[in-house]
């Protein structure tokens, strides 16, 4: 990606840099802090203050109000879930905006990671290493990315002329993957997990192991987001990457844009995930044991 000229001085006729604002859902989740921590990063590099505004309980449209009461040049809505369409409907017109992840069909600029694309990527992976078939775990159904990573499953298997098993559903937490896990672990076809997110991979590795199924020998796992830890684990998790720095890089990009200019864009970005391969994924050899 070209490196941004320098913003221009006219940005502020006082001299004072423009305050842009950030709201957000879920940021005890990873990829909604990262995607918030990624912003003020690249806020950081031009020099631009952020005032960050949370969603509490299910009123987003107050959030949305506390927060342009302040003032904003331009606002940033992380909106991976189908709710923040409330959000979106109470900012004020006129004020630049850019959704991150922000619902299909929404008018706004948006920058994203190609969602579906990461679940064919963990999807062919797995078919690629020898499995007859992948099991998901899916991730709650009104989030935009789980809807468009289970698409992708489903496309992988579908070009691979292999039907689909039944869709196991999580709510990204590794306790929610565990008791997914061990469901799984008493199919002895379950030879291969694609799960939504990486805490969930670990909920599921921990309970295949639990039941005796060797990771990766008996069951291999993909993750996706690329957690710090992910790495870490024994065996290393396999995981699709979301590259949230330049999410961050872009979302502020568009921004500027329209403030640079004072006109609105209806310029998005799609931004391409990248397979992560680790120790638990290995070719499959031999059929799947009779018994868990």
């Amino acid at each position: 990606m070209q490196t941004r000229p320098a913003p221009p001085s006219s940005r502020g006729r006082d001299h004072r840099s423009p305050v842009i604002g950030v709201i957000a859902q879920n940021t005890t989740l990873y990829g909604p802090a990262s995607m918030v921590q990624a912003i003020g990063d690249a806020s950081l590099d031009e020099d631009l203050p952020v005032t960050i505004g949370h969603v509490v309980g299910k009123d987003t449209r107050a959030a949305v109000r506390r927060l342009t009461g302040q003032g904003i040049a331009g606002l940033i809505v992380i909106a991976p879930v189908d709710a923040a369409a409330d959000m979106l409907e109470a900012v004020p017109a006129g004020l630049p905006v850019v959704t991150v992840d922000g619902p299909p069909g929404c008018p706004a600029p948006n920058v994203s990671v190609d969602q579906h694309a990461g679940g064919l990527l963990a999807t062919r992976h797995l078919l690629a290493n020898g499995h007859r078939t992948v099991w998901h775990v899916a991730g709650p159904e009104q989030w935009h990315g789980s809807r468009a990573r289970e698409a992708g499953w489903r496309a992988a298997l579908a070009e691979a002329g292999v039907p689909a098993p039944p869709t196991v559903r999580a709510d990204w937490s590794a306790a929610s993957g565990y008791r997914c896990g061990r469901l799984l672990a008493e199919n002895p076809s379950c030879t291969a997990v694609f799960a939504a997110n990486d805490d969930i991979a670990l909920g599921v590795m921990r309970a295949m192991t639990e039941r005796g199924r060797r990771i990766p020998e008996d069951v291999s796992v993909v993750g996706f987001d690329d957690v710090p830890e992910a790495g870490y684990t024994y065996p290393g998790l396999t995981t699709v990457r979301q590259e949230f720095a330049e999410v961050g890089r872009e979302a502020l990009r568009l921004l500027l844009d329209q403030l640079d200019s004072g006109r609105h864009t209806a310029e998005s970005v799609r931004l391409d995930p990248v397979l992560m391969p680790r120790g638990t994924v290995t070719f499959r050899t031999t059929p799947p044991r009779d018994r868990c």
